[in-house]
């Protein structure tokens, strides 16, 4: 039976740091580079951390078109 080992980062941290460094991409595209890194997240899984980082206000979801959605990290505004 093959052992499986914990992960050094969280997967809420991984998806904001491919945002950061690709920039808005499709929800589709997205799961695929966080499947291969975390092999064992599903879909639905996947959703939830999308949805719990749009609650934080790190990220925006907006839908492209039908079953197609744009994910982007939230860029902070300067305070002067």
């Amino acid at each position: 039976m093959a052992s499986k080992t914990w992960k050094t980062r969280p997967v809420d941290g991984f998806i904001l740091e491919v945002l950061s460094r690709k920039g808005a991409v499709t929800d589709a595209d997205l799961f695929d580079i966080v499947n291969e890194e975390f092999e064992d997240i599903g879909f639905s899984d996947f959703n939830r951390f999308l949805m719990n980082l749009e609650i934080e206000g790190k990220i925006y979801v907006s839908s492209l078109t039908k079953g197609k959605r744009r994910v982007e990290l939230v860029k902070k505004r300067e305070v002067r």
